[in-house]
């Protein structure tokens, strides 16, 4: 199973200097616990809702004047959307990350991979519902 049929297409993703409650917006209004941030069409980093709550409050700044570098954590890890869903896993284990960015063979960035898809895909793989169940997904 590739990670491509695991993972939430198309993501939103903003720049190193979106303002922080744009951020957070995005968070809320897409009900995503993170959001890439790419700079000239590279991936550079990653903030989490985490990230807002603990880098940004406790530093006392004013989050109004915050922007996503102030907080997002560099040097991402991410996974090819052609990597096998155990490579995937694996990585997310060894790192700890609850979401993986997933790119294309022309390194743009194609979706997500969260912990809940990829406990999502293996339910349904093995009720063997697997497949229709991709197609449906995809539509909402």
């Amino acid at each position: 199973m590739k990670v491509k049929q695991a993972m939430h297409e198309g993501c939103t993703w903003c720049s190193p200097d979106t303002p922080l409650s744009e951020v957070a917006k995005i968070l809320r209004d897409e009900d995503i616990g993170a959001v890439p941030i790419g700079e000239n069409d590279r991936l550079i980093g990653m903030v989490t809702d985490r990230d807002i709550a603990c880098r940004g409050v406790s530093q006392g700044g004013d989050l109004t004047s915050m922007t996503a570098r102030d907080v997002m954590t560099e040097g991402i890890e991410w996974c090819w959307e052609d990597d096998d869903m155990n490579t995937a896993v694996q990585k997310m284990e060894q790192h700890q990350l609850r979401r993986m960015p997933v790119m294309n063979s022309e390194k743009r960035m194609v979706g997500i991979l969260s912990l809940g898809d990829i406990s999502h895909a293996v339910a349904l793989k093995q009720s063997g519902e697997f497949a229709s169940a991709v197609s449906a997904h995809h539509h909402h």
